[in-house]
């Protein structure tokens, strides 16, 4: 029984993603999952963000680090997949979900891609609808297993 156990949870443990640009990965723990998320703290990695990727694996994706609490918006320029991108404070707790962000078609001009804002420390994107399936919403309180 012990061994079944033990198979089960490293089944539900996701491999590290490969490498974007070098990206180093950090662990955050939802309420159903452990996510591993590749870390983007400049300015040029932010920028790049998930833009032309294709898809993603389950419980992976992209944490998002700034200096501080602070107003920041995000878009969707040139991301082939929809998102879910989770607002999240200093100390781990979820302020605002923007859910299943739409992908938009190829050419939009700048001036006409919404913007998705909040203040945060961390901004996290995932599959579209994978917040929800992790158990994420509004208040949650994520762990970082090792803080960016």
């Amino acid at each position: 029984m012990r061994f079944l156990i033990l198979w089960l949870i490293a089944c539900a443990v996701p491999p590290l993603p490969p490498p974007n640009a070098g990206l180093p990965a950090t662990v955050v723990i939802a309420p159903k999952a452990r996510l591993v998320l590749e870390t983007a703290t400049t300015a040029a990695q932010r920028e790049r963000g998930l833009m032309s990727r294709t898809s993603l694996a389950p419980h992976t994706g992209m944490l998002f680090v700034f200096e501080s609490d602070e107003p920041v918006s995000f878009w969707m320029k040139d991301t082939l997949i929809p998102l879910d991108m989770i607002f999240v404070a200093s100390d781990g707790t979820v302020r605002r979900i923007f859910e299943r962000v739409p992908v938009l078609a190829p050419g939009t001009p700048d001036n006409a891609i919404p913007l998705e804002s909040a203040s945060a420390r961390y901004v996290i994107e995932l599959a579209a609808g994978e917040a929800e399936q992790d158990g994420i919403e509004s208040g949650t309180r994520l762990r970082f297993a090792r803080t960016p």
